[in-house]
């Protein structure tokens, strides 16, 4: 079951039988969707992020790339589409705002693997593309937010039924905080964005549509920084704010969203029992395979001897990853290496008429 942006609901179907799961929706592994599918093998990709096209995606959308083969210059936002253009013919199928917590082998000489929506896989092969680790929200410096976090503070919107009659208060300026602010709104009993400036990094007609909103009073927008959050049992009931000119006052919110940005960590990876260094994953350069059969890692994680953290190594790192997949996906099946460009066998896959 997927919607239309190619994101499995969250509450579908708990155990996925897959031939290989990646780990990451950057462009490294949407490339390897493209190379497994010339060879029949199906893919899932999980991310932790709301979007495809990883770090592309989420760091530098509208920042220029200058060495990708054949493309003179490309944005990552750009980048991202090409490539989900390419793999249509392979209906990969993506879960995003997953992070996959636990990874163990089975007796099969498969692996299960569970996210922390408590969904669980199991595949022949695991792919890791997963950049520089797991991106994770930025908590902000607010004493005992711990304590709210996961029943009345969220860093990502899960289930937006969730939010239906809340209070809600959405904190930063950036795209995933007005775009949920946009989304939210028809549903909240009421919303407030605050941010530090009058000044938004979202996309112009964004801020035009949350100003419209502000001006109808069906949303309010307050300049100023959080200072205190009041509420008891881990549910929030009240947030002191202090305004950019104006004396400290409280809002009445049952619910907050910061989104204050991300930052990398190498997160559940570094507990699956791989050979690690320095927080990268050793592979060997004929498969680009891991200290544990069976499972590959491409793009920004992995190490090797004279590895350069390029996109372009990372769809080699992929095009190789895909060969070795394939003889343990099909073990009985012989791999007869094939040109896209001669043959018919692969266009037609390409639906190249």
């Amino acid at each position: 079951m997927v919607d239309q942006t190619g994101a499995v609901p969250q509450g579908a179907e708990q155990d996925i039988e897959t031939d290989v799961v990646i780990i990451g929706a950057g462009p490294c592994g949407l490339f390897a969707v493209f190379e497994l599918g010339l060879l029949d093998i199906r893919a899932h990709v999980i991310d932790i992020l709301d979007k495809l096209g990883g770090q592309c995606a989420e760091l530098y959308p509208e920042k220029p790339i200058y060495d990708i083969p054949g493309l003179p210059i490309v944005t990552g936002a750009k980048l991202t589409d090409q490539l989900l253009e390419q793999i249509k013919p392979f209906d990969p199928v993506f879960h995003l705002n997953e992070r996959i917590d636990a990874l163990e082998p089975m007796a099969d000489g498969r692996f299960k693997l569970v996210t922390d929506d408590h969904r669980s896989f199991i595949t022949k092969v695991v792919v890791i593309a997963a950049g520089g680790g797991s991106f994770t929200p930025k908590r902000p410096p607010l004493a005992g937010i711990e304590a709210y976090e996961g029943n009345s503070v969220f860093y990502s919107v899960r289930k937006m039924e969730n939010f239906t009659g809340r209070d809600i208060l959405i904190v930063g300026g950036g795209d995933s905080a007005l775009d949920w602010t946009l989304s939210l709104q028809p549903i909240a009993n009421s919303i407030t964005l605050m941010h530090r400036r009058d000044d938004f990094r979202a996309a112009p007609h964004s801020v035009e549509k949350m100003r419209a909103l502000v001006a109808e009073n069906k949303l309010k927008l307050v300049i100023g920084q959080v200072k205190q959050l009041h509420g008891d049992n881990g549910q929030l009931e009240r947030v002191t704010v202090k305004p950019k000119d104006g004396e400290e006052l409280d809002l009445i919110a049952n619910c907050m969203l910061p989104f204050f940005g991300l930052t990398m960590k190498l997160g559940p990876i570094a507990q699956w029992g791989l050979n690690l260094h320095e927080n990268l994953i050793p592979v060997d350069t004929e498969k680009f395979q891991t200290s544990q059969p069976g499972i590959f890692a491409i793009g920004d994680i992995n190490d090797y001897p004279g590895k350069l953290k390029l996109i372009l190594s990372g769809f080699h790192e992929g095009a190789l990853m895909a060969q070795a997949a394939h003889r343990i996906v099909y073990p009985d099946r012989k791999l007869k290496f094939q040109y896209t460009t001669s043959s018919s066998n692969l266009q037609k896959k390409l639906g190249v008429k």
